[in-house]
């Protein structure tokens, strides 16, 4: 028979599915458990008792915590835009009393201005962590944080007005992040980088992806600053001042051998101001500076406008630090309507940059449209 073991814990309800067998046979310690989250009570309290291989889920309703996950193989679901996460009321503080361990690893990611962080170290990763459908909005910081990851997948979450990056990972690989939601965030929608806090050769991020997500009204729709080994494929980036920006410098290994390929980059016309590390942008469709063996193909780049040096529908351009473009493929996509150019090579001294079969109406240097 199978039999099941409930109990509560601070508002959240554990249910552990027993095996099969006679009924004198205990419960599988190992077996996968749902953690249920109910209102008014921790998310981080039930993640704090998760086992790898368990679920938390959060029913509907609005959550004033952040929550850090550090166990691997956790699964934490909500019920898409019914389950918000927001920043604490006045403070950084959890629901969960002070001297809890719930209370200490939720700090630890809400000091940094974080909703949600999956935080691991250099010699051990946190792996296979999967957040599904919820929101996570108004943290000084990002939607969703990852470092020292491996295997991380974010879909169906809805990431809006966080103050820098909606969905964000740095010193991790394989991530998969998949029909989410960026909205109204203060620098990059979704954000996939080596590291924040330091210099150095780009990191292979050994196939992450970033599929059909909506990515709009942020600063920038994707970024991809200093990795590689990197898929964005089926995306739509509307209304953000640019929407695909390839970073990298003059470190090695160089930013690039990814695929920016089947997105929707329409009217990216918001304006943002020049920071100490970038001019001002707006009308920007796809960037490359300092990007080596990149293919951007079958791509639509359309009334992408604006009067920036980054403006136009796709561009190469010299990293800030003066790193040149080389032996990236722009073929095959569909640019139009975009000011001042469709396609730009504003990196001449780049070497094998090639612009095959793009269909546009105007490029610098002339001659590079197919129609």
């Amino acid at each position: 028979m199978s039999k099941r073991h409930m109990k509560c814990l601070a508002g959240v309800t554990v249910s552990a599915a027993t095996a099969l067998g006679l009924a004198a046979v205990p419960s599988t310690a190992s077996a996968p458990r749902d953690l249920v989250v109910h209102p008014g009570g921790s998310i981080q309290r039930a993640v704090d008792a998760a086992r790898p291989g368990d679920t938390v889920l959060v029913e509907p309703g609005t959550y004033r915590e952040s929550v850090l996950i550090t166990t691997p193989g956790l699964t934490l679901r909500g019920t898409g835009g019914r389950t918000v996460i927001s920043p604490a009321a006045g403070s950084a503080k959890t629901t969960a009393p002070k001297t809890t361990k719930a209370a200490k690893t939720a700090n630890a990611c809400a000091t940094g201005g974080n909703g949600i962080c999956v935080i691991g170290t250099k010699g051990h990763t946190v792996d296979d962590v999967r957040i599904r459908a919820l929101t996570v909005s108004g943290f000084t910081k990002s939607g969703v944080w990852a470092s020292w990851t491996d295997g991380l997948s974010v879909r169906g979450v809805t990431a809006r007005k966080n103050g820098t990056w909606g969905i964000a990972q740095e010193r991790s690989t394989r991530g998969d992040f998949r029909r989410n939601t960026a909205t109204s965030n203060g620098d990059a929608g979704i954000f996939v980088a080596n590291s924040v806090s330091e210099e150095g050769g780009a990191t292979d991020t050994k196939g992450t992806v970033v599929l059909d997500n909506a990515v709009t009204g942020n600063r920038i729709g994707v970024t991809a600053r200093r990795v590689r080994n990197l898929v964005v494929d089926g995306n739509l980036l509307a209304g953000n001042c640019s929407g695909v920006f390839v970073v990298g410098d003059e470190s090695k290994p160089a930013a690039g051998a990814m695929t920016i390929s089947g997105n929707r980059i329409l009217e990216n016309n918001k304006f943002c101001p020049a920071t100490p590390r970038l001019s001002a942008i707006q009308g920007s469709g796809i960037v490359l500076t300092g990007s080596e063996a990149t293919v951007v193909r079958d791509n639509i780049v359309r009334d992408n406008v604006g009067t920036t040096p980054l403006s136009g529908g796709i561009l190469l351009f010299k990293s800030f630090v003066g790193a040149l473009n080389t032996d990236n493929d722009i073929s095959g996509n569909l640019v139009r309507g975009n000011k001042p150019a469709d396609l730009a090579n504003r990196d001449t001294a780049g070497k094998g940059n090639t612009f095959v079969s793009n269909t546009c109406g105007t490029s610098v240097p002339a001659g590079m449209c197919a129609g």
